[in-house]
C-alpha cells in the first residue's frame, strides 16, 4: 500500500465518520467548513479528534495545532493525512 493509498483510506475513514452523524448530509465537500455548518459540533469534537488519531496513527493531535486545522476537509487533509 503507497502513502497515497494509506491517506486516501484514512481520508474515507474520518468523511464516513462524518457522515454517519450527520445523515442529512450525502457528501462533504473539501471547502465546507464543518464548524460553522456544525458538522462536527463540540460535543463530537473530542471524538473526531480520537477517530483522526486512530486513522493517522498519530497521538496529540491537538498539541500545535489551531481550530482552523480541523475546519475543512481540505484543512485536515492538509494537516493530518497528506505524507
Amino acid at each position: 500500500m503507497t502513502d497515497q493509498t494509506s491517506a486516501t483510506n484514512a481520508e474515507t475513514r474520518v468523511v464516513s465518520w462524518l457522515l454517519a452523524r450527520n445523515p442529512e448530509l450525502d457528501t462533504i465537500p473539501d471547502d465546507l467548513d464543518l464548524i460553522e455548518n456544525r458538522v462536527i459540533d463540540s460535543l463530537d469534537f473530542m471524538e473526531f479528534v480520537f477517530v483522526l488519531e486512530e486513522v493517522t496513527g498519530r497521538a496529540n493531535l491537538l498539541d500545535g495545532v489551531s481550530v482552523d486545522a480541523f475546519r475543512t476537509r481540505a484543512a485536515i487533509r492538509r494537516t493530518f493525512l497528506a505524507g
